[in-house]
């Protein structure tokens, strides 16, 4: 669960860093950088508690991080560059999915009755990724052109990357 969230939170950052560093060279989305840089601020909170858990249980990270640090950059860079509301839409992909994935792991948590204290921060965390998915979709993540396929894509990607990061 910890590799798999540390992995989620690293991409997170690099994704609104990716969209920061397009929005911030425009001077008419200076706003919006900052809107991204709040978002980033939060994912760097939740990235600092899995690397305290993973230091603490004596855990490694996801042998892809570097890759998915990559790979997340490059998707905030590309959303950004298709629009504000392609990278709106980017934000409600990936929040979704994580939501989803939070509260599985939540689920799981109590029907073992297992670390009271991680399902909490899951909680916690669970509830500002669905902060972040409801303001991309207020800001019209939804009406982005090719939204369809462009959130598919990104939903297949997160997917794949949770599969592929809770084995390796």
């Amino acid at each position: 669960m910890l590799r798999v969230d540390h992995a989620g939170e690293t991409a997170a950052v690099a994704i609104y860093r990716g969209q920061q560093a397009v929005f911030s060279k425009l001077p008419h989305k200076q706003e919006l950088a900052r809107d991204f840089a709040e978002m980033e601020a939060g994912e760097q909170v939740h990235l600092a508690a899995f690397d305290e858990a993973l230091r603490e249980r004596d855990e490694r990270p996801t042998l892809m991080i570097g890759l998915w640090q990559g790979i997340s950059y490059a998707l905030g860079v590309g959303t950004a560059l298709l629009g504000e509301r392609a990278a709106h839409a980017c934000t409600e992909a990936v929040e979704d999915v994580i939501e989803q994935h939070y509260q599985e792991q939540i689920d799981e948590l109590d029907q073992t009755g297992a670390e009271p204290a991680l399902r909490d921060m899951f909680v916690q965390f669970r509830e500002d990724e669905l902060e972040h998915r409801d303001s991309a979709i207020a800001a019209g993540a939804k009406t982005a052109p090719g939204y369809g396929l462009l959130s598919s894509v990104i939903r297949a990607g997160c997917k794949t990357a949770i599969r592929i990061s809770s084995k390796i």
